[in-house]
């Protein structure tokens, strides 16, 4: 992993930049369980009771769809490599770390307020072993949109000679191919890993 151990190195700012702006918004998520309406409250209570009677009967629902998470993955670092193709898609590269971050700051924030110990054992086992490989591959994957844009700037905006976009531009793309990969492993681990996990913790959270 040459190329891995130069990126870091070369572009550590951001990396940097982008690690604190995803646990920003885990922050972010995680303060926004307390600006839930009542009603809010009650919906994903109910939502969350239902979901761990299921889980605590395994015959009862189906395996979560492999391809669809992996699909829904695959759009998520699609969507980065088309926007870090642009200048004006640096941006939206920062907004999707921020919302991904919301996403899990919320629902392990939730899950510890509602159940407290418990509910902070069922957030690690159906939100930590995926998110071990698919967390890195965001970060990966954004720093490498970024640092492209940022050459485009340079090399297009920023000076009268502007080099050869062809050998950036098959690095770029061939460490986001990487990272689809790996992507489908987090699909794997979300797909059969993480569903068995939780079907063990669940009981302890259905009422006595």
């Amino acid at each position: 992993m040459t190329w891995l151990r130069q990126s870091l190195k070369d572009q550590l700012p951001l990396y940097v930049f982008v690690a604190v702006l995803f646990l920003v918004g885990v922050l972010f998520g995680a303060l926004m369980v307390n600006a839930l309406s009542l009603e809010q409250q009650q919906d994903l209570a109910g939502y969350l009771q239902h979901l761990f009677v299921s889980l605590g009967d395994s015959g009862s629902d189906a395996p979560p769809d492999f391809r669809s998470i992996a699909v829904l993955h695959i759009k998520w670092i699609g969507l980065i490599f088309l926007l870090g193709l642009s200048v004006i898609g640096l941006p939206g590269i920062l907004v999707l770390d921020f919302l991904k971050g919301v996403l899990i700051g919320f629902t392990v924030g939730y899950m510890v307020g509602q159940y407290a110990w418990k509910g902070l054992l069922f957030a690690l086992v159906s939100v930590v072993p995926h998110n071990l490989l698919l967390i890195p591959v965001l970060l990966i994957s954004s720093v490498a949109a970024m640092g492209f844009s940022l050459y485009i700037i340079r090399s297009r905006l920023l000076s009268q000679k502007g080099g050869s976009l062809k050998k950036p531009f098959a690095a770029y793309a061939g460490v986001m191919a990487l990272m689809a990969l790996l992507m489908l492993v987090a699909a794997s681990l979300e797909t059969w890993i993480s569903p068995q996990m939780m079907r063990w913790v669940a009981p302890l959270l259905l009422p006595s």
